[in-house]
């Protein structure tokens, strides 16, 4: 027999609480003890874990479900599941660890891994656009078609998830905007922020809530609310130092207004981000810095501004980034970002366009625009929830929202380092569970767009109402996903011409005219099974589990999914192929109907498995196969017998090419 009895000797700190470990209880256990107010990190692996409550009284987090924690209670951790012990009494909670591995199980859980998602409410965020212009490709390949893909994956798994964006109206590049066109500010949002919205509804892409800042009557006086919130936390306060003005009109300058090498990389970049490397500056430590408009050396002077020590932070971003889905490109910029000294953010900048701070001394100010968007989002959510009749509060958000960002790799910083620090600062007791994915640089031409130079292909040129799925499906294939990749019009092209249409196309039609030609345009049934149609029906279950792996939360990967739905009717023209020698042979006609069964199973799992991406086509094809697309499919699934069969449409039109853009 083997005893152990707790030892507050034997402690020490591991996953920000107490922890011992303990031999001859199997692969591992341990005691642990919780202080009162404390909770242990966040954190997932690969074991099966054990927690057997001895004293004191606290809760359990599970992907954040939330159940009390009192002497007697077990509770038993899936591998893969992120949990949190949290101590809510006035003494120490006490408890026994039990932690083994399962291979099996952590494999099965890993491929079927839905955590967090059930039953709550999950917001997806594009990060809101900056009206000071249209949309360009660049822009709809990364956060909004990816954003509008991953919901409707969501819903079709059951989940209550949306999407929500906006336009970012206090841009300091909407003032520069309104100056070049002699408008004012809030014309210009406007303007920008409806057209904004429609080249979005082109592409099919219609968020749930789209919240204009400028133009909604609550968002300034409850983001002031918000403001308030940070500066009473002490943690930001109003410092002096150096900013840099323009020598000639003694313009404040930021943002665009200067530029000069990054501190951390060298790069060329602008002020307060380095679209290169991801990190922060302040202006004043650009190398060799000089004004945007006139090339020359900026002055410098001091400025009193809210100032956040952002570099007092790291284990609190270390601790969120440990709850979520959180990848290592902005792990590793997160550890850049706190590998300095200091880091003393301004988060107020003197500007006549944006929302003033309430405070008097910061009379001439406004809130910097990126602090100002953590608190859009939760805006967001409250108006959506206003619309939905759901009782969410900006100001109380809740530890059951499932919070999705998508963004640009430029936009890291702002989302996964700044974004928790001022949540933990406005809302001490809320572990905001966030996921995030991020996308480089979409260049043209082997160059970056840019809507200055206007070296862009913008949506309303690109997308039509007879090119939105293939347009949508090459946006997918070839966005960039942890690298920068390419937009050709003559490689979208392609992907119209030869493999939507002279691939996907041909053999659906093919094997229309097969069905109407042998089955008088009814779906058959299944006869005779071979081996091959066995291996085949295995390939589709192969395909769909990995489709549903690429679209999932944990995996998401529009590359992968596209790649994978054109692999599978590459398999399934193969397979028609090989077929094809014993179709017509009287000998094996139960064999035969087997095969073009399969053939029609396939062409209905593709139906389903791109829906999120190509939605149009999707409704096109279910309806020519008599199967609407209501949920995910579990499984691949025959056509019911008998079902009339008609794929003689034009399911991608032709004339849906780009014209190469002017050089």
């Amino acid at each position: 027999m083997i005893i152990s009895h707790f030892d507050p000797a034997e402690l020490s700190t591991a996953f920000g609480i107490d922890m011992s470990s303990v031999s001859g209880f199997g692969p591992g256990a341990g005691w642990g003890r919780v202080a009162p107010g404390q909770s242990s990190e966040p954190h997932q692996h690969d074991e099966i874990e054990m927690f057997v409550i001895i004293s004191g009284s606290g809760e359990v987090a599970v992907d954040g479900k939330t159940i009390p924690a009192t002497p007697g209670m077990v509770a038993r951790f899936a591998p893969f599941e992120t949990h949190v012990i949290t101590n809510t009494g006035d003494d120490d909670l006490i408890f026994f660890d039990l932690y083994w591995r399962d291979p099996a199980e952590a494999v099965a859980t890993s491929l079927a891994h839905r955590r967090r998602f059930d039953e709550r409410p999950v917001f997806v965020f594009s990060t809101p656009p900056t009206p000071n212009g249209d949309l360009h490709l660049g822009h709809l390949s990364g956060p909004y078609l990816g954003a509008d893909v991953f919901v409707r994956f969501q819903r079709l798994n059951g989940a209550d998830a949306w999407h929500l964006t906006g336009s970012d109206d206090y841009q300091s590049y909407v003032l520069d905007r309104a100056a070049r066109d002699g408008r004012e500010p809030a014309e210009v949002a406007a303007h920008f922020s409806a057209e904004i919205s429609a080249t979005l509804a082109l592409l099919d892409v219609v968020p749930d809530q789209f919240v204009a800042t400028d133009a909604d009557p609550t968002y300034r006086a409850k983001l002031q609310r918000f403001f308030s919130a940070v500066i009473e936390s002490e943690a930001a306060n109003i410092q002096t130092a150096q900013a840099l003005f323009d020598p000639t009109t003694a313009e404040y300058l930021y943002e665009g207004g200067v530029t000069g090498g990054c501190p951390g990389c060298g790069a060329a970049t602008t002020g307060n981000i380095c679209e290169q490397c991801g990190e922060p500056n302040l202006c004043v430590d650009l190398v060799d810095s000089r004004t945007s408009d006139t090339g020359q050396p900026p002055r410098r002077a001091e400025i009193a501004r809210f100032m956040l020590p952002l570099h007092e932070f790291r284990k609190e971003v270390a601790a969120h980034h440990n709850l979520g889905r959180v990848p290592a490109r902005l792990r590793e910029l997160a550890h850049r970002v706190f590998s300095h000294d200091r880091l003393d953010l301004p988060i107020t900048h003197p500007s006549s366009w944006g929302v003033p701070p309430t405070e008097a001394d910061a009379d001439g100010q406004v809130i910097w625009v990126w602090p100002e968007m953590a608190y859009g989002f939760l805006h967001g959510i409250e108006a959506l929830g206003g619309r939905l009749g759901r009782p969410w509060r900006a100001e109380a958000p809740e530890r059951d929202w499932k919070i999705v960002h998508f963004f640009g790799y430029d936009n890291s910083f702002y989302h996964s380092v700044l974004y928790p620090v001022l949540y933990k600062l406005a809302f001490p007791d809320w572990e905001p569970d966030i996921d995030y994915h991020v996308n480089e640089f979409y260049l043209l031409r082997n160059e970056k767009f840019s809507t200055s130079r206007n070296h862009a292909i913008w949506g309303k040129d690109a997308v039509r109402d007879n090119n939105v799925d293939a347009m949508r499906f090459h946006l997918a294939r070839t966005r960039p996903e942890g690298r920068r990749t390419n937009f050709e019009p003559a490689e979208y092209n392609s992907t119209l011409r030869d493999t939507l249409i002279d691939s996907w196309q041909h053999w659906l039609h093919e094997l229309g005219e097969r069905v109407r030609h042998r089955y008088s345009g009814a779906a058959p049934d299944a006869g005779i099974w071979t081996p091959e149609h066995a291996a085949f029906l295995g390939r589709l279950e192969v395909h769909r589990a990995s489709i549903t792996g690429h679209l999932g939360q944990d995996g998401f990967s529009l590359n992968q999914a596209s790649a994978e739905l054109d692999a599978m009717v590459r398999d399934v023209v193969r397979f028609a192929a090989h077929e094809h020698a014993v179709a017509q042979l009287d000998l094996w006609k139960d064999e035969a109907r087997t095969a073009v069964a399969l053939e029609l199973a396939a062409a209905k799992l593709i139906a389903h498995c791109a829906t999120p991406i190509m939605p149009r086509f999707v409704a096109r094809l279910a309806a020519a196969l008599g199967s609407p697309v209501a949920s995910w499919p579990q499984t691949v699934e025959l056509v019911t017998p008998g079902t009339p069969i008609d794929l003689a449409v034009d399911f991608f039109p032709a004339n849906g090419v780009l014209e190469a853009p002017d050089a």
